[in-house]
């Protein structure tokens, strides 16, 4: 028995661009219990939505994926709906992962986090040199509180 036959995977966002090609890795190197959430039947911006969908997967490692995304017009005309969402999303899932005693947990940042003025190629000791491009700004921010949140689960 290996290592993935023993796990149940918890994989938000798992129907998306990216959670596509994990879940199939996950399939691919033997895990058989991953569960894909998805938004019309859990709200992960919500408490309620995030529980049900834990209570469904009894995850040992949940992959946080999901996101509100948008184009650089949905960011402008929405940023607070931008911010809320991918903030709660994180927020929650991370909260209810600590709170279950999950074993890990791993989530998926953004470039949209990284300052505006960045040399490139980007650098990870640069992620806090600076405000991030304003268009999507709400949206980077967000997802960059996962790092401080899951910096501030691991120092306590």
């Amino acid at each position: 028995m290996g290592f993935w036959d023993r796990r149940s995977v918890l994989v938000t966002g798992g129907a998306g661009f990216v959670g596509r090609a994990v879940v199939a890795h996950l399939g691919a190197v033997g895990c058989r219990r991953i569960t894909v959430p998805r938004s019309r039947e859990f709200d992960l911006s919500r408490p309620e939505g995030v529980r049900a969908a834990f209570d469904q997967a009894r995850p040992d490692l949940v992959i946080h994926l999901a996101a509100r995304v948008g184009g650089i017009g949905a960011n402008q005309r929405f940023p607070g709906t931008f911010f809320y969402d991918n903030a709660m999303m994180a927020l929650l899932t991370m909260e209810e992962a600590r709170q279950r005693g999950v074993e890990k947990f791993i989530a998926i940042g953004t470039i949209c986090s990284y300052p505006k003025f960045t040399p490139v190629p980007f650098s990870e000791d640069r992620f806090w040199d600076g405000y991030p491009e304003e268009t999507n700004a709400a949206y980077g921010l967000a997802k960059k509180m996962l790092v401080v949140q899951s910096q501030a689960y691991r120092q306590q």
